[in-house]
């Protein structure tokens, strides 16, 4: 094999030493060598949380689950409930972020009309086999982003769910704050152009419902940005001058 495990007595001292298991090559050219096979924390955060039935994360789920409910829809958090999503998704410890947590209704679209009568054809009628256009995630910022309007919507992601409700955590950024506007990673997000990126598609969620996540041959039908873009493309008859 091309390696092997140290004598016991250098592995025991260097197991007290180092917490990681170590190993070392046979070979002259990888003899100095140290292999540590561990994972960082936030790899261990992300195995349990996409192990979503087991045992530990189920009786969480339904733990939390349960306090939600009895908090308000749309509540202010101290720290983000999943730390490695929130930082693979932009958040940082730092002042200027906020973290928001909001719970949305399941379920589709029933249409408001008045006794469930609509005036009008046959093919206008249907009221309770509605889907909405939008997923619940970009719902979720949407409403986050109708109460603490002086701030920017950064991303979103799952953290809980039951019967009737879906619950995400928000990301919010100040650009108003000065770590924000000093900080050039993400001082992008205080240009006036992103007020309200959530309610124009512009976030992770929204592009997503926009069909917007895809690469390749399976982007075709959205060349140009958008399906409409791509549409308008093909049916624009473009007739050079000299020809």
């Amino acid at each position: 094999p091309l390696l092997d495990c140290i004598s016991a007595s250098k592995y025991h001292a260097c197991r007290n030493r180092f917490s990681p298991t170590l190993i070392v090559s046979r070979y002259p050219v990888l003899q100095n060598s140290l292999y540590y096979t561990t994972m960082g924390a936030y790899k261990y955060m992300e195995e349990l949380w996409r192990h979503k039935q087991s045992d530990a994360l189920r009786f969480l789920l339904r733990v939390r689950a349960w306090e939600y409910r009895q908090r308000n829809k749309i509540t202010k958090v101290n720290v983000p409930t999943r730390t490695d999503k929130a930082h693979r998704l932009g958040y940082k410890a730092k002042q200027g972020y906020v973290v928001v947590r909001c719970g949305v209704r399941r379920g589709g679209r029933k249409r408001q009309n008045h006794r469930g009568m609509v005036w009008g054809k046959p093919k206008h009628q249907g009221i309770n086999q509605l889907k909405f256009e939008r997923n619940l995630q970009s719902v979720a910022e949407e409403k986050v982003g109708r109460k603490y309007s002086n701030l920017r919507v950064l991303n979103s992601y799952w953290i809980n769910q039951d019967a009737t409700m879906k619950y995400y955590e928000v990301i919010l950024v100040d650009p108003s704050h000065t770590k924000i506007r000093n900080d050039a990673r993400i001082n992008w997000i205080v240009n006036p152009v992103h007020k309200h990126r959530e309610c124009r598609g512009l976030t992770s969620a929204g592009r997503k419902s926009r069909g917007l996540r895809k690469k390749g041959h399976r982007a075709n039908g959205i060349k140009g940005g958008s399906y409409r873009a791509a549409w308008l493309n093909r049916n624009t008859q473009k007739l050079k001058r000299y020809r």
